[in-house]
């Protein structure tokens, strides 16, 4: 028996409804099956096929009846008769994961670029640290300069008074020494 199954809604697409149709076919051992996310004039819409025996595809109509995935917002499923091929469940399952990882590689390059630019950030933490870890040495020197300059100007306190008397010495020298070589 084959079936074409369509399923509207607001919000059909993007919630797992293909994986979760797959899973009930599955389970009553479906072996030919395959769904699509489709756009209807009813907004989105999913479309299977399903084919198998008659008790199978009764039972997998009552469980698409009444389960839904849990973000789901379902508005219309209809149940139409189908003369078409359908695809094996194996060959649609390989399909889906096709699709999944083209949805993927996308979201995993950003992830690893997102990665490399916090690795690069991270890389200088050791710097970062080091410099940190200087600041101290850094303080304790910076903490020594006031008594360095009170040890200059004491110094130079103590070389004024004396500059002054022995700058006098050697001008009154320089005034004898020229008295005797008769240059004034």
């Amino acid at each position: 028996m084959k079936l074409k199954i369509t399923i509207t809604g607001p919000k059909v697409n993007d919630v797992g409804y293909r994986y979760f149709l797959l899973g009930i076919a599955m389970s009553n051992r479906i072996r030919m099956f395959e769904a699509h996310n489709m756009r209807s004039s009813e907004g989105q819409a999913v479309l299977a096929f399903a084919d198998g025996d008659e008790e199978a595809i009764k039972a997998f109509c009552t469980q698409v009846e009444t389960e839904r995935p849990a973000r789901s917002e379902v508005s219309n499923i209809v149940f139409d008769d189908f003369q078409g091929e359908v695809m094996r469940i194996g060959e649609y399952a390989q399909f889906c994961a096709t699709i999944q990882l083209n949805k993927a590689i996308p979201v995993l390059l950003d992830m690893r670029d997102d990665l490399r630019a916090v690795r690069k950030n991270t890389d200088l933490i050791p710097q970062i640290k080091a410099n940190t870890d200087a600041i101290p040495q850094i303080k304790a020197n910076t903490d020594s300069i006031p008594q360095v300059l009170g040890e200059i100007k004491g110094l130079r306190d103590d070389i004024q008074p004396g500059y002054a008397n022995n700058l006098r010495q050697v001008q009154a020298d320089v005034r004898a020494i020229k008295e005797r070589l008769g240059m004034q």
